[in-house]
């Protein structure tokens, strides 16, 4: 799951950047302690073997009291399948340009299965 999901996000950020994608990564090491590494290791990583170019921030906590406003905010606009909370790393969010909350997509959906809403939303 982790190098689909790179290497497409990776692929879409080349082919839709210059008309308005904006992909924003959140780390975050709630789920099996798979992100462990501090922020700038899990940079090198994902921009060295996978050439992630797009916005990689600091670890957050998405989930539980502590959870990061942004992912707050994401979860009160699209619930998912079984409650709110984020299942695994890589569940994706797409935003519109007015910046409300078009779809919500599971961990196990690969980057590829967005572009039809990508193109929509862009052309919106």
């Amino acid at each position: 799951m982790t190098d689909t999901n790179y290497k497409q996000l990776a692929e879409l950020d080349v082919r839709y950047k210059k008309q308005g994608l904006s992909i924003l990564a959140f780390p975050c090491n709630q789920f099996g302690a798979q992100e462990p590494g501090s922020p700038s290791e899990i940079k090198k990583f994902a921009r060295g073997k996978y050439n992630a170019k797009y916005d990689l921030f600091d670890k957050i906590e998405v989930n539980g009291a502590t959870t990061h406003p942004v992912y707050a905010y994401l979860k009160s606009q699209k619930g998912g399948l079984l409650g709110s909370d984020i299942k695994w790393n890589f569940g994706k969010f797409l935003v519109g340009k007015d910046g409300k909350v078009i779809a919500r997509y599971a961990p196990t959906d690969e980057p590829y299965k967005l572009i039809g809403d990508i193109e929509k939303a862009l052309n919106a």
